[in-house]
């Protein structure tokens, strides 16, 4: 999902209070659906009722007056995704702004506000596929060697810069999962985290002996130095004690990464998805790739994984029988 500059947020505060009462209402409540029984993340959440406002106010402005949800209809819907689409607008924001919207009339719908549903008929451009950056594999294990070697003086922040990198890599999840982590979700002896993904799965992802090394010495030697009252029961800590901040999380993979000679620019996006795509080059199948990183959909994991040409033809000369 796009990141809200502030002037844009400040932009959706004022157009959701200049909302007429009734659609105010309806927003108000569907924020609290969201959250309260769908369990979407608090990021998502705004994202939807972001969109949401856009739509109502957009169409209380074309009608120059205040207006109700009856005015919430399919060329209202056309006419402001027009709008969007209008501004250069990405293909893949105007198909969540759409799906934002259809989730909402459906809801509302639902909910006795509107007394047809007209989402199902709005259209919105196919996303474009695109893959994010991927690192090989001996780019990945690289940035890996770099922040050990960056943790071997024993400062704390430096040990938990390594903590960091090698769990990214070694079990694909995402910069908030991993940030979000409490040291009840750790089982060392299994060698498991716990983690809670989107819409409130829970799911264990293993891990191998270099992060498990890797957090050991954090937990040891580094979480111990920078622990406050404000720690909690946090994995990871930010230099003040506080849980890590996924903005610096993200620093720490670009830096690691930087040291790397001729490696693409990757976040800790990139590095999730090396991890699968290197699992899947490893010879895991799509499926397991599919629970490891926490995927509603096979669809999904598709986009985050591809294979090279070589295993594809190596995977062709040994199971075909015309091969």
């Amino acid at each position: 999902m796009e990141r809200r500059r502030p002037a844009a947020r400040a932009d959706l505060r004022a157009a959701r209070a200049s909302l007429a009462s009734e659609p105010s209402s309806a927003v108000d409540r569907f924020e609290r659906h969201l959250a309260a029984e769908r369990g979407l993340s608090e990021h998502t959440v705004r994202a939807y009722v972001g969109d949401v406002v856009s739509l109502l106010a957009d169409i209380a402005e074309q009608a120059g007056e205040p207006v109700g949800l009856e005015a919430v209809t399919l060329p209202a819907l056309r006419a402001w995704l027009a709008g969007q689409h209008g501004r250069g607008i990405s293909r893949a924001t105007l198909s969540r702004r759409a799906a934002s919207v259809r989730t909402f009339t459906a809801w509302a719908h639902r909910a006795g506000l509107l007394a047809a549903d007209p989402g199902p008929r709005l259209s919105a451009p196919g996303k474009q596929r695109t893959l994010p950056g991927v690192l090989r594999a001996e780019q990945a294990g690289s940035a890996m060697e770099s922040a050990a070697l960056g943790a071997e003086q024993g400062d704390p922040v430096a040990l938990r810069d390594h903590a960091l990198l090698e769990l990214l890599y070694a079990t694909g999840v995402r910069v908030g999962e991993l940030c979000g982590l409490d040291l009840d979700d750790l089982d060392r002896e299994r060698r498991l985290l716990r983690v809670l993904g989107k819409g409130g799965r829970e799911r264990a992802v293993p891990f191998g002996l270099p992060a498990d090394a890797a957090l050991e010495r954090w937990l040891s030697a580094g979480r111990p130095a920078l622990s406050t009252e404000r720690s909690g029961p946090a994995v990871l800590l930010g230099a003040r004690g506080g849980r890590l901040d996924q903005r610096t999380a993200r620093r720490v993979v670009h830096d690691a990464v930087r040291t790397v000679p001729g490696a693409t620019d990757v976040g800790p996006h990139g590095l999730r998805h090396s991890a699968a795509t290197h699992l899947l080059e490893g010879g895991a199948d799509l499926r397991s790739v599919q629970e490891l990183l926490g995927h509603a959909t096979l669809a999904t994991t598709q986009l985050y994984t591809h294979v090279t040409v070589d295993r594809l033809k190596a995977i062709h000369d040994r199971t075909h029988p015309r091969s």
